[in-house]
């Protein structure tokens, strides 16, 4: 017999428990060794302006259950539309019988095709703005964006919101939930000169509701991208060869996210397939280097109270002045490990298993002066934001393009640079970290992508800089 204990604190129960309690026992019930029932309700809202037309508003609901029962080795899984006694009784009888036909790995079992959307407006704080609000922010951020400059021959703002809230219930006698509410606003600008077209973008978004507005000035955002597409019209080449580079606040972020904080999570760890696994103990950076995930930052883009499998978001040293202290755990991977989750398994959608993954990773702030650290780099690279990247888990090496970049010459920035990428190892970066500024700054949100989940995720840096990467660029 299953007892499950409501810790939902009443906003996060959205089934009753008898409910979830009578699946738990349909999936204990032929021999399951653990059962978990994990069900969604997701509700966002989105407007889109291009080239000054509303090309989207739209509104949307997903509302589901994914059961996950283990039997050894094997886990079986099920997921499905339908959330009354009969459906989920439906799942539960469909993860177990997979979960008991052997073998190791997953089975994953449909029951039934993909929600479509709400017909009514979506109930969250956001949703109680009218649209037309909403669209007033992008017709603001298009104005201000091209009122910079007559260069600026393109403008795409977007705003989106969202709430999803949870209810987790499983055979250890758990029954949680929480309810995370997020908005975003991004502006996307092009500037035509006779380099050709360049592009610049901002974007900020927190785990708040309409109230972003009221500390984020648009016009403010979309004069920053502007800014940037207008500043890469001067640009240069970027240099080639491997020199100094000084990473700016907040700008470098995905930098350790992709080339360190992947390594660092448990599932790639037990397939050896992360650089540092067996490493625990080691020192792995240098000495002034401390890597952070902390799911519990309040308003970032990858808090929340409670993970994907209901254990508390913890804010996790992983790296502790150049040594390597832990990495990050979902619960059954702790489990077989014999410790607590860090909080960090999470997944897209009911749809997905959950595997660990980060929230906000960021390296902590040092003792150094921003100013300093540039006068003493007499040549090299300053990278204000880093694009998107690749990285090899395994080995470490990755590749990462620059969005804003600029030379330094003499310890002062010069001319902005145009078509490089940073090409390193994570572990060597990390040992080749010689400043660490005291300005931490968090960087724009992100989605992270692993294994075909995409899941929202917050990284930041200081200043600091890396005494050798290898700047990729088309410079002669």
């Amino acid at each position: 017999m299953v007892q499950v204990t409501d810790m939902t604190g009443g906003d996060g129960a959205m089934l009753d428990p008898q409910v979830l309690l009578d699946a738990l026992g349909v999936a204990m019930a032929t021999g399951g060794e653990f059962a978990e029932v994990f069900v969604e309700d997701r509700r966002s809202t989105s407007a889109l302006l291009d080239d000054r037309r509303i090309e989207e508003l739209t509104s949307g609901r997903d509302r589901g259950a994914g059961i996950r029962v283990v039997v050894g080795e094997t886990t079986g899984f099920a997921h499905t539309a339908d959330l009354s006694p009969a459906g989920l009784r439906a799942a539960a009888t469909a993860a177990s019988a997979a979960a008991r036909s052997g073998g190791s790995g997953v089975r994953v079992v449909a029951l039934d095709a993909v929600s479509g959307p709400a017909s009514a407006l979506v109930e969250i704080l956001p949703s109680d703005v009218p649209k037309a609000r909403k669209v007033a922010l992008l017709e603001r951020a298009d104005d201000a964006a091209r009122s910079r400059d007559g260069a600026i021959t393109q403008v795409t703002a977007r705003y989106a919101d969202s709430q999803r809230r949870i209810q987790i219930a499983n055979s250890d006698g758990l029954l949680t939930g929480d309810r995370q509410i997020r908005t975003l606003f991004s502006v996307s600008c092009v500037a035509s000169g006779d380099s050709g077209l360049q592009t610049g973008r901002e974007s900020v978004g927190h785990t708040i509701g309409f109230e972003l507005f009221d500390r984020v000035d648009v016009e403010e955002l979309a004069g920053r991208a502007a800014g940037r597409a207008l500043t890469k019209l001067d640009a240069v080449p970027a240099p080639s060869g491997e020199m100094p580079v000084v990473v700016g606040p907040g700008g470098g972020g995905v930098l350790f996210h992709e080339a360190c904080g992947h390594g660092l999570e448990a599932d790639l760890i037990a397939k050896a397939a992360s650089v540092f696994a067996g490493r625990r103990g080691e020192v792995v950076a240098a000495p002034m280097v401390s890597l952070v995930d902390d799911g519990t930052m309040a308003g970032e883009w990858g808090r929340y109270a409670i993970d994907d499998e209901g254990q508390p978001a913890q804010h996790n040293v992983l790296i502790r002045d150049g040594v390597l202290t832990d990495f990050m755990w979902d619960r059954l991977r702790a489990r077989k490990e014999g410790r607590e989750s860090s909080g960090n398994g999470r997944r897209q959608s009911y749809r997905h298993l959950p595997m660990v993954r980060m929230t906000n990773t960021y390296l902590e702030a040092g003792d150094d002066d921003p100013a300093e650290i540039l006068a003493g780099t007499e040549r090299g690279v300053y990278v204000a934001q880093l694009g998107g990247g690749q990285v090899n888990t395994a080995t470490g090496d990755f590749v990462f393009g620059m969005t804003e970049a600029y030379l330094i010459e003499d310890g002062r920035l010069t001319a902005p640079i145009r078509d490089g990428n940073l090409i390193g190892n994570g572990p060597a970066a990390l040992l080749d970290i010689d400043a660490i500024a005291g300005d931490f700054t968090m960087g724009s949100p992100g989605t992270c992508g692993k294994d075909g989940q995409g899941v929202p995720v917050g990284d930041g840096t200081p200043t600091l800089r890396v005494a050798r990467l290898t700047v990729g660029g088309t410079a002669a």
